[in-house]
């Protein structure tokens, strides 16, 4: 694989890349890629489409890290107590793990570290006082509006959040900082504090956000807005009957974009189809290679969008299954980590 092919395996499926010419000096080399993953609510399929795209860096060659950060759950959300930490990092890694192999990518080839392995160390310490003395708490603010809880009377565990992601980095010796586009300005401030201290910035590579499935942001406390990697084929097919769809529009459409950036990728992997069943009346199967050909057919009315419904829950519960069938053989991972949804 040439550095243009794996320039596009990089930036497949993502919604910004900062910048591109710095990317593409990279892949000259053999880079590290590094997310960062917060372990506080349950995981769903939001998460599985930035984790979908680790099988990509994986493909294209590059050294992928991921961070199960505790201390940063912890600072920035009071439903993530100190107690619960490690079970919820334990649950954090087997579903990511669980994600990245549904995706087609093998999970032994990634690193795994949790933000007490070295964020507690004297030397991060020291960097993290020091960077708090070089900077003020709107900058801060303004980098984490989009991420960190806002309110008139902010924690200090928040203001103190953005700049342990950008320690982070160095921390990890990671060239390329992934996570979803609501990022982008945690990581914009992490750039600009890397050159005041006269060091070469991280690239930066944005996953889009997906619609909720009930129109507009998707919302971890709405359960019907999204898919939870836990739900089975019947649940998936009741949250898809009622997701909006209205005939023919493209934007703010989670079905679509579910397709779009989980779907056909897994089963591009897969070497499958994505076939919608109808009856014969109402002109019979359709089978789609590329999502651009299925997107271009509900744009134009060709496929309805109750067909398009039908054929995208069966396909997304067939993706999520290998994940929620290890929760199912493994029960106190959820039990341990979320004791009042699902303890005994």
């Amino acid at each position: 694989m040439n550095d243009a092919e794996r320039a596009d395996l990089v930036r497949r499926n993502t919604a910004e890349v900062v910048t591109d010419d710095e990317l593409d000096e990279l892949l000259g080399d053999d880079p590290t890629v590094y997310i960062g993953y917060a372990p506080t609510g349950e995981m769903h399929i939001g998460h599985f489409t930035t984790i979908r795209k680790l099988a990509d860096f994986l493909q294209a060659g590059l050294e992928v890290k991921v961070l199960i950060a505790d201390l940063h759950a912890h600072l920035d959300d009071e439903k993530s107590p100190f107690d619960l930490l490690d079970a919820r990092a334990t649950y954090y890694r087997e579903a990511i793990e669980a994600m990245v192999e549904a995706a087609g990518a093998d999970p032994e080839e990634i690193e795994f570290s949790q933000g007490r392995d070295f964020e507690l160390d004297p030397d991060y310490s020291l960097d993290l006082l020091r960077t708090a003395a070089d900077t003020t708490i709107s900058r801060v603010q303004r980098a984490g509006s989009e991420v960190v809880r806002q309110s008139d009377n902010p924690k200090l565990g928040g203001l103190i959040y953005p700049l342990m992601q950008t320690l982070d980095i160095e921390a990890l010796d990671a060239d390329i900082a992934y996570g979803g586009i609501d990022q982008r300005g945690i990581y914009m401030l992490s750039r600009e504090l890397f050159a005041d201290r006269g060091e070469t910035p991280p690239v930066c590579v944005f996953a889009p956000l997906l619609s909720g499935l009930a129109g507009g942001k998707m919302s971890a406390s709405d359960a019907s807005s999204k898919v939870n990697l836990s739900d089975d084929s019947s649940t998936v097919a009741e949250k898809l009957q009622g997701a909006y769809c209205p005939q023919g529009e493209v934007t703010g459409n989670g079905v679509l974009e579910y397709l779009e950036y989980l779907v056909f990728p897994v089963l591009d992997e897969r070497g499958e189809s994505f076939v919608v069943e109808r009856p014969a009346e109402y002109g019979g199967d359709l089978t789609y290679e590329t999502y651009d050909d299925l997107e271009a057919d509900f744009v134009s009315e060709e496929l309805h969008p109750q067909d398009l419904k039908n054929a995208a829950a069966e396909a997304i519960s067939s993706v999520i299954a290998p994940v929620r069938e290890r929760f199912e053989a493994e029960p106190e991972l959820l039990a341990n980590a979320y004791p009042d949804e699902h303890g005994n």
